[in-house]
């Protein structure tokens, strides 16, 4: 493989933060090199690593910051490495591009002289009466340049890995290679059947198999093509996959009191203020502080139609920006930003090495020492049945090729890094194989009710006071005791009441009670506000008007706030939560897909029922405290089921986590997008199914791959053993093999939403 000295130095030496390197990888050829620079790299001290071949990266633990340990480990096994920066993959993809540029040169040689080479010892070795003199010379003269120059990339790998005592599949194309042509001299020069002439003189056994050069010749260059291919197919995957991070901004322009000023992204820190032009990608999570427009959000989210924004307006990096010019604040900058985030999360899928593909490592670590000495056995057993020799020979070759187990290596990288890259075109990203796995198996669904189901914007729709208080009375307590709350249903009553009402009054010995509501002096006064429960535990008895009252309201739907004051009941807030556009539809398409839908809220059972029947759900768990919903879900998985939980903040983490399958939205903390195995970053819970359907078609995917990888081999090894497959159909089929691994991975490029 071709390759420039800048490719290899004049990548950028920035050390690791921490004990965890990545290393791009040159010049692996299969999965088996991957498993040979594992090795070297787990015999450094205290180190061990993980080799990706179809991301071409090796992740790498406890080099302790020596990352010239790691690189120089890497190239004593015979291949290339830099340390990977993230978001820059000039390096990595120039030598993947010198890497189909010497395959391109090598396979447009050896196919424009196996042609002729073919025709001609196919033909002369059928008519005898049209050979002529030195036909043999010429045809060995051809098939030189093809077993030397052209085979190079094989035979270099072969003595690379026979140096460190370990074999790959470019052994078997180098071996079948180079017994195909030594044979076919063998003949030329003195076969069994004529001896003492030389190349060019003498008769050669008649016969279309009689010699080997075109065999030698075609198998060259059907790997070469099946390597050429299968190298672009892979780039290709990877472009999806690097297409997140690659929506990153390289320069922005920065308002400074000389002027705006274009500086690299990296310059850029909070506050800064930045101008967006039209047409322009947005470079960093901020606040719009000028300017009109719509932003096309289609990059990250997969949302077509474009967002409308204005003065106040939160915008995210990778967006583009339409029509209008925008002044931004920048808010999250670099890394921090919500895009650097996904692009680590899509990037992290990749680390991660399937149980399926560390089983298809082992065995190719053993698969291919076997096949060789199972070719010798075959050869020999053909001789020892009276074969001709050239015919055992042919059939040993046959079986050498046939064999190569590289779709197996292919098999479940290459869907899962096309899949990753589609999800994240969809705004869905799936973080590994697990969740992968889960998708399989999952049956039922629980979806958390506010911010999840609903906007979880609230908003006071109804105040409904007791004798002896007033509308003003309630709205003033209630919305005086939540101006300390964090929580969206007190920010709601905070801000109705200072909408309607003015400054409250100050608060005193303001205290949060998780999962029931809060208590605080207000006045002199003594403030309860939440839910039933807390006015039961505090000894608040509910008369029967205020009884009358929230059933009304539960009815209805509504989030209640029961007010006590004094020890004695005051009335009710009735808050409402309006239900996304898209719940419905989400919730059908769930169940269309044979999945058990369940809603998950804290509200009271008749406010949960309410709800849950407008969204036509299967069931509904209410007066679900937070801590409690991890046990909700421990409690289905023990009834047999397999349940995936979607929801949106911290106290939805524990039971992210302990879910078969868990769905953070993105909208909610950095906490339950931890928590999570897939993220929806689209602001449309239309994305839980299609993020289920898209998981579903990748290990669908990744099961055909293996599917037929390994029936490919079981099949084939059997039919070249028999004698029923030509060395050179062998050479052919088994480049397809990894040629439509690939292709077929790539057909996850075209996965289309439900919407859509």
């Amino acid at each position: 493989m071709a390759r420039t000295d800048a490719v290899l130095t004049d990548r950028p030496t920035v050390e690791p933060l921490d004990d965890v390197v990545e290393l791009d990888i040159a010049g692996m050829t299969c999965s088996a090199c991957a498993t040979r620079i594992e090795r070297k790299l787990g015999r450094l001290d205290g180190v061990t690593a993980s080799v990706n071949f179809a991301t071409e990266r090796a992740t790498v633990v406890g080099l302790g910051g020596d990352t010239a340990a790691g690189i120089a480990a890497v190239e004593k096994a015979g291949y290339r490495a830099a340390l990977h920066t993230p978001g820059d993959d000039e390096w990595s993809r120039r030598a993947t591009s010198d890497r189909i540029d010497s395959l391109r040169r090598r396979l447009a040689v050896s196919a424009l002289l196996s042609v002729p080479l073919c025709d001609l010892t196919i033909l002369l070795a059928l008519v005898p009466a049209w050979r002529f003199p030195g036909w043999q010379l010429v045809c060995v003269l051809l098939a030189v340049p093809i077993v030397t120059w052209a085979a190079w990339p094989f035979h270099r790998a072969t003595f690379r890995n026979l140096r460190s005592g370990s074999l790959s599949m470019d052994t078997l194309v180098s071996l079948g290679a180079i017994v195909s042509f030594v044979w076919a001299l063998v003949v030329l020069v003195g076969g069994p059947s004529a001896a003492g002439y030389w190349i060019g003189f003498g008769p050669t056994p008649p016969g279309a198999d009689a010699i080997y050069l075109d065999v030698a010749a075609g198998m060259v260059t059907f790997q070469l093509g099946g390597r050429y291919f299968e190298t672009r197919s892979r780039r290709r995957a990877g472009d999806v996959l690097h297409a997140i991070s690659g929506l990153a901004s390289r320069t922005v322009v920065l308002r400074t009191p000389e002027g705006d000023v274009e500086v690299p992204a990296g310059q850029v820190r909070p506050g800064d203020v930045l101008i967006v032009r039209p047409g322009t990608a947005v470079p960093v999570d901020g606040v719009v502080e000028a300017g009109r427009s719509s932003v096309d959000t289609s990059t990250m989210t997969g949302e077509t139609a474009p967002v409308e924004v204005e003065p106040g307006s939160a915008v995210a990096a990778g967006t583009v920006n339409g029509a209008g010019a925008l002044t931004i604040v920048a808010e999250r900058v670099g890394q921090h930003t919500r895009l650097a985030q996904l692009a680590a999360i899509a990037d992290e899928a990749q680390r991660r090495k399937a149980g399926v593909t560390k089983l298809v490592d082992r065995i190719s670590r053993v698969f291919i020492p076997a096949v060789i000495a199972l070719a010798v056995l075959v050869t020999a057993g053909w001789l020892l049945a009276g074969a001709p020799l050239g015919a055992a020979i042919g059939i040993g070759i046959a079986v050498l090729i046939i064999a190569c187990p590289c779709a197996l290596g292919l098999a479940t990288p290459t869907a899962l890094m096309v899949g990753v890259g589609r999800g994240g075109q969809l705004g869905i990203l799936v973080k590994g194989q697990d969740a992968l796995e889960a998708s399989g198996r999952i049956d039922t669904v629980v979806l958390d009710k506010t911010g999840t189901v609903t906007t979880g914007a609230f908003t006071v729709a109804e105040v409904r006071p007791l004798a002896g208080w007033t509308r003003e009375d309630l709205l003033g307590l209630a919305g005086a005791l939540e101006q300390s709350s964090e929580h969206a249903i007190g920010r709601a009553v905070s801000g109705a009441a200072a909408a309607e009402l003015g400054r409250p009054d100050p608060v005193e010995g303001f205290e949060a009670l998780s999962g029931l509501g809060a208590a605080g002096t207000v006045g002199g006064r003594r403030v309860l506000a939440g839910n039933r429960r807390l006015l039961v535990e505090q000894g608040v008895a509910l008369p029967d008007a205020l009884e009358a009252d929230v059933a009304q309201l539960e009815d209805a739907g509504r989030t209640l706030v029961l007010l006590a004051v004094d020890g004695a009941a005051a009335g009710v807030l009735g808050l409402a939560d309006d239900v996304k556009p898209t719940a419905r539809e989400a919730i059908a398409q769930l169940q269309a897909m044979g999945l058990r839908t369940v809603l998950l809220t804290g509200d009271t059972t008749r406010a949960a029922a309410a709800v849950g029947a407008s969204l036509g759900v299967d069931e509904t768990i209410a007066e679900v405290l937070p801590a409690d919903k991890a046990a909700v879900v421990a409690d289905l998985q023990r009834q047999g089921r397999k349940v995936a939980m979607v929801g949106d903040g911290i106290n939805d983490a524990a039971a992210l986590a302990s879910a078969d399958l868990g769905m953070a939205i993105v909208t909610g903390t950095d906490v339950a997008m931890k928590s999570a195995d897939v993220i929806l970053v689209r602001d449309d819970l239309r994305a839980v199914p299609d993020a289920v359907a898209l998981a579903r078609k990748m290990l669908g995917t990744i099961r055909g791959n293996l599917v037929w990888a390994f029936g490919y081999n079981i099949a084939a090894i059997p039919l070249a053993a028999s004698g029923l497959l030509n060395p050179l159909i062998a050479a052919a089929a088994m480049a397809l093999s990894s040629v439509l691994v690939v292709t077929n991975s790539l057909r996850l490029r075209n996965f289309a939403p439900h919407q859509d």
